[in-house]
């Protein structure tokens, strides 16, 4: 078992990981009847994407002797609502600017080929930007 998600009314949930212990809460947005108190499961999943990206670059970096520390990614995540799912996820991805142009290219193709990237529905849109200048 990966985590468990207990439902503890008012529309939020706590989800567990299995292993650490760790937990978290997520809402339902404002927008949906929710509290918007916390993370949405939509905002998990794009959240998810960022997070992927960048870990798996963070792997291939150390292979490269590329220090990635302090790098940040933003999310933005659209929705639409006929049906009601996750439409687009903007990335922006902000990295060190002393990264080699071959470096870079292997780190962009890392983070593009995650697998959240292809775990994600095809209908949803990615806008994903390298900004090398940290």
């Amino acid at each position: 078992m990966t985590s468990k998600i207990t439902y503890t009314g008012e529309l939020r949930t706590t989800c567990e990981h299995i292993r650490s212990g760790n937990t978290f809460i997520t809402d339902a947005p404002v927008d949906n009847n929710g509290l918007g108190q916390a993370f949405s499961p939509t905002d998990t999943v794009a959240t998810g994407f960022g997070s992927c990206m960048i870990t798996v670059m963070g792997i291939k970096a150390r292979g490269l002797e590329v220090d990635l520390n302090n790098s940040v990614v933003e999310i933005t995540k659209h929705m639409e609502s006929n049906p009601r799912r996750i439409s687009k996820i903007e990335a922006k991805l902000m990295l060190p600017k002393d990264v080699s142009e071959k470096n870079r290219k292997i780190l962009e193709h890392t983070a593009n080929t995650c697998p959240v990237h292809y775990s994600l529905h095809p209908d949803i849109e990615r806008v994903v930007t390298y900004h090398w200048e940290l």
